[in-house]
């Protein structure tokens, strides 16, 4: 048994516990974890505090692939890593990605996005959905927040309606499986507006609900968990990656892949333009074959979107997203010393990443067998001092659900599709202030009141397009974010789901 000094309160205290709590404070204290147990007090004082620490434990190891000792390992290797300043980028040459630009309309736009709509029958929609509205000055999940105010239609509801439109467009009819990653934060306000909303039309049975849990602080190199006080760890986010992961631990990827599903599509929570771009996205991967095909927008060098790019060497033959941090002075190292520089038309040679991803079900189901759902986790630790030897406070493991290429084979395709950033992305993830703040430094405002305007420039892109003749407003300038008044146009996803459907259904007019 436990024989050191420092732990005679927890060997006081250890009869109170499961067989399978002491098997995981014996691996626990195994690697070298002593400080989580030292100087407990003796049974009878804080006996609910050690009991809620154990749980703790118990659940955070359980919700780890392999566990609280993997979780150590790895943040071991990665600190490691981190304190040698190894550059991951070291030996690759950036090369423009593989891609199909469809960010003007036409034929080929067309082809793509009929193409798409035979695969909607073969197609999942996740989504991650793990923030509050606090941020945008909204008291509730983001989920709920309105994209438009003439019919003050919740995100959730436009995401439903989209999909109830894809369903009512298959050959084959069918239920679009609608995957949803919440946390502790979201998770009972996402089942609350769901269920008292009789799930926007949804089927209960094809809406999926997957909760992310938080991991433990590390409080130095050594992969010590940090603690907030005795019995009491520190938890933090791990990342939008662990979505992989809960595909991977809920057996739902298998599952689905299994019954058919073809492709998975992942949005984020308050982007109303993504399936507008869907159809056409879901085309090109069907004809390129891609296994992952990421969403894109023409980027402006210097501009703070991370830059979708080719990496060539060592071996290595990776299409991934390189921060704009990195994009440049990798770039000025290696094929460019002027760094990120834009072509002909302004726009620099590596698109701007947006987070919408199209995964091909057949390679992703392997990879995370492979990996058991960890993605490229990552560390980014603040030092005290140069000597990286203390932390300013605790970090821990994150990881990023576009790093999945990382664990690709050469035989694997990845690709871009690239459209016009109104189109396909409008983020609502700033208040009125910081979209002001924005706007005034030339950066895109991403708040209610732009992702509600481009809603609507969309509607009448769809009118234009069918031949109508719209007389536009002048944007205008309210509380410093620019806002175009009108005309303010709504074609339903059951009416035109697809752009080649509001040609056919609209003719002409003014």
């Amino acid at each position: 048994m436990i024989d050191q000094a420092e732990l005679a309160g927890l060997k006081a205290n250890w009869e109170h516990f499961s067989k399978t709590q002491q098997e995981l404070f014996s691996v626990l204290i195994e690697n070298k974890q002593t400080h989580l147990f030292a100087d407990w007090d003796a049974p009878g004082t804080n006996d609910d505090a050690k009991a809620d620490f154990a749980e703790t434990l118990e659940k955070t190891n359980a919700n780890y692939p392999g566990g609280l000792t993997a979780y150590i390992a790895n943040a071991q290797t990665l600190l490691a890593e981190a304190k040698e300043g190894k550059n991951p980028f070291e030996g690759l040459t950036p090369e423009q990605p593989s891609k199909v630009d469809l960010s003007k309309f036409g034929p080929e736009y067309d082809r793509y996005e009929e193409i798409g709509v035979k695969q909607f029958e073969k197609t999942g929609i996740v989504m991650v959905a793990g923030g509050l509205g606090e941020r945008l000055g909204y008291n509730g999940i983001k989920i709920d927040i309105a994209v438009e105010t003439l019919e003050s239609t919740p995100y959730i509801s436009h995401y439903a309606q989209c999909i109830k439109a894809m369903e009512a467009r298959m050959e084959s009819p069918r239920l679009i499986p609608f995957i949803i990653m919440v946390s502790r934060d979201t998770g009972p306000k996402t089942m609350e507006t769901l269920e008292s909303n009789n799930y926007f039309g949804l089927q209960k049975e094809q809406v999926h609900i997957l909760r992310q849990e938080l991991v433990p602080a590390i409080a130095d190199n050594d992969g010590s968990l940090a603690l907030k006080e005795k019995y009491q760890l520190i938890l933090k986010p791990h990342g939008h990656g662990d979505i992989h992961m809960l595909l991977y631990t809920s057996g739902l990827a298998k599952k689905l892949h299994k019954e058919g599903i073809e492709h998975f599509l992942f949005i984020q929570d308050t982007n109303g333009q993504v399936f507008n771009a869907a159809p056409a996205a879901l085309g090109v991967s069907v004809e390129k074959d891609y296994d992952f095909n990421s969403i894109a927008v023409n980027r402006v060098p210097g501009e703070a979107v991370g830059g979708l790019a080719r990496l060539v060497g060592n071996g290595t033959d990776l299409t991934l997203n390189v921060e704009y941090n990195q994009l440049d002075p990798l770039l000025r190292a290696t094929v460019s010393p002027e760094g990120d520089v834009p072509n002909e038309q302004g726009y620099s040679m590596f698109p701007g990443n947006i987070n919408v991803l199209c995964i091909k079900l057949s390679s992703y189901v392997r990879i995370l067998e492979d990996s058991q759902g960890i993605i490229a986790e990552f560390v980014n630790p603040k030092y005290a001092d140069e000597s990286k030897t203390t932390f300013k406070k605790p970090t821990r493991l994150e990881t990023m659900m576009q790093d999945l290429p990382k664990l690709f084979s050469p035989a694997e395709k990845v690709g871009v599709s690239i459209f016009a950033r109104e189109w396909c992305f409008s983020a609502n993830k700033n208040n009125i202030v910081d979209a002001a703040a924005k706007h005034a430094a030339g950066s895109p405002p991403e708040s209610s009141a732009t992702a509600e305007d481009h809603f609507y420039l969309v509607g009448r892109q769809r009118l234009t397009e069918a031949g109508v003749e719209i007389e536009e407003a002048a944007q205008e300038l309210i509380l410093g974010v620019p806002f175009t008044q009108g005309p303010k146009v709504i074609l339903r996803p059951s009416f035109a789901m697809t752009l080649a459907e509001a040609k056919e259904k609209i003719t002409g007019g003014s």
